[in-house]
């Protein structure tokens, strides 16, 4: 076990683990008590496998205990969320709307043959838990996932501006937690929910805010779909899916939109 760390060399605070500044250009990410060790085990393949594949990513370290915690070690990326560039400077929404373009199209050039869940059996399994879905949207929803293409493409899952670190290097990808092997189109989906989720739902107050982000996403599509061209008419048929998908995730403030987008099926 290694020695205590000081707050003072804390940089941020999360729900599954606390980050800290570490030596030799490194970052210690300690988790929380109830985060189990397999799952800790499990990020730290999957940071593993990804940045392995020359993905733009934090390269993962070795597994330590600290305080009594367990934490994983990774490479010090210094940069800012790409969410609070643009913030900042909002007229360079169309370079960093780009940027995020290119990182999403360039993992769903990679294949993943590590042991992750695939694509369908995750959407599955958030379908059959989303309790606010009626009986027959839910079958709807199911029954469309016998449609799934095969593929086993590298997907984030979790692909928005604040999982992009802005650096004088280019953007870097974090979090990959919720990685599986499937659809490029639908991981796109499921980062069109996230976005649009907060655009619709007025989780921002300010209307030019509400206003960037929504052009922020158009410029977004567009630039991925110059880059991987495919059916945008597929792409808009699993937006529903990945909308109830969601409704799993016991956001309350985003249930009535996401029941609607659900029920376009």
């Amino acid at each position: 076990m290694m020695a205590g760390i000081s707050q003072e060399k804390l940089i941020a605070r999360g729900r599954t683990a606390d980050v800290y500044a570490w030596e030799g250009g490194q970052v210690l990410k300690l988790f929380h008590d109830w985060v189990s060790l397999e799952s800790i085990q499990y990020e730290q393949m999957v940071a593993h496998e990804i940045h392995a594949r020359n993905i733009q990513s934090p390269a993962v370290g070795e597994l330590v205990r600290v305080d009594g915690r367990n934490g994983l070690l990774y490479e010090y990326i210094e940069g800012q969320p790409m969410f609070e560039v643009i913030l900042r400077k909002p007229w360079s929404f169309f370079k960093c709307a780009r940027i995020f373009a290119k990182l999403h199209a360039d993992m769903h050039a990679s294949v993943l043959s590590a042991r992750v869940p695939t694509q369908r059996e995750k959407l599955r399994r958030k379908l059959q838990q989303a309790n606010v879905l009626s009986e027959s949207t839910r079958n709807v929803l199911l029954e469309s996932l016998n449609d799934l293409p095969v593929d086993d493409r590298i997907c984030h899952g979790d692909f928005h501006p604040a999982n992009v670190l802005m650096t004088e290097k280019g953007g870097f990808v974090i979090d990959w937690v919720d990685t599986t092997r499937g659809s490029p189109l639908i991981d796109v989906a499921r980062t069109s929910i996230l976005m649009l989720g907060l655009v619709y739902t007025r989780q921002f107050p300010n209307l030019w805010l509400r206003i960037a982000s929504w052009i922020f996403h158009a410029a977004y599509l567009h630039y991925y779909f110059q880059l991987r061209p495919q059916n945008k008419n597929e792409y808009r048929c699993w937006l529903p899916v990945v909308a109830g998908s969601r409704l799993s995730e016991n956001i309350p403030e985003l249930e009535t939109w996401l029941l609607r987008q659900a029920q376009k099926i």
